[in-house]
């Protein structure tokens, strides 16, 4: 088989494989604990079901903005799958949750902002709304491999079995996420060719989606092991919380900023 023979069978291997893996959460009832997991799965099905015809067809044109719009729209699901699995697993830390949710919206608005001075300082796309989703796209990618270091990094600090499904999840994205950093690199710097670079990235990608597979199959109720740190942060977080607001932590930095500007009026005072 040619290259684009052997790309077009790994193209159309994707969705075959992640109707596996939606079968799998359905029955399973994994959606209920990664129901955006669950909808990006849904999502890359019907996205190749349009995707495809029309490239078959050569309507080149219309592929181009069906392709960049899917693009933005796994860019929204990339990353509230990053924060999904981030509360899966604090999900016992409620205070933490809160913190990592708040983080999270600070990112995305940073995201955009470094996407926006990208392209005003690097006119060289013909298209800036592309341009704008490669960049957030790349972000992206750097939080997923990010991702992978904290778990592998903080997995037995936090309890947290690599048998998990977000452990599986984060993987999946992470491996693929690397692939396609460094092949954009190489490619940018003419080392391999576009075809070189299509093929490593989808059949790294199909490797992430079988891992997916696997790990919905693995037994995910897994017993969590007591840690003491993440206890820790978690109460120290809840004991400066004030304790009207017990459910989000916006009104805990409000009131570690009141009593800060009270202090700052009592010593000029």
């Amino acid at each position: 088989m040619s290259s684009p023979q052997i790309q077009l069978a790994l193209w159309i291997l994707q969705p075959a494989m992640q109707a596996l893996v939606a079968v799998v959460m359905f029955r399973r009832k994994l959606y209920k604990d990664f129901p955006v997991f669950f909808a990006f799965i849904l999502v890359q099905i019907a996205i190749f079901a349009v995707e495809f015809p029309i490239y078959r067809l050569g309507f080149e044109e219309v592929y181009f903005y069906v392709f960049w719009s899917a693009a933005a729209l796994n860019l929204i699901l990339d990353f509230k799958i990053i924060h999904e699995v981030f509360l899966d697993i604090f999900r016992p830390y409620h205070a933490l949750k809160d913190l990592g949710t708040a983080l999270f919206k600070w990112a995305a608005l940073i995201m955009i902002l470094i996407s926006v001075v990208l392209i005003s300082t690097s006119p060289g796309w013909n298209d800036p709304v592309a341009e704008t989703i490669v960049i957030i796209q790349r972000c992206v990618r750097v939080v997923q491999c990010g991702m992978v270091l904290f778990l592998l990094a903080f997995c037995k600090h936090l309890g947290v079995s690599w048998r998990r499904q977000s452990f599986g999840v984060v993987l999946g994205f992470g491996i693929y996420a690397a692939t396609e950093l460094l092949t954009t690199a190489l490619h940018s710097g003419r080392h391999i060719h576009s075809s070189t670079l299509n093929f490593v990235n989808m059949g790294v990608y199909n490797l992430g989606v079988a891992l997916w597979t696997w790990y919905s199959f693995m037994n995910r109720k897994q017993v969590r092991i007591p840690v003491l740190v993440p206890q820790r942060w978690d109460e120290a977080l809840n004991d400066i919380q004030p304790r009207s607001e017990s459910e989000s932590l916006i009104p805990m930095f409000e009131h570690m900023v009141d009593r800060a500007f009270s202090k700052a009026q009592d010593t000029h005072a």
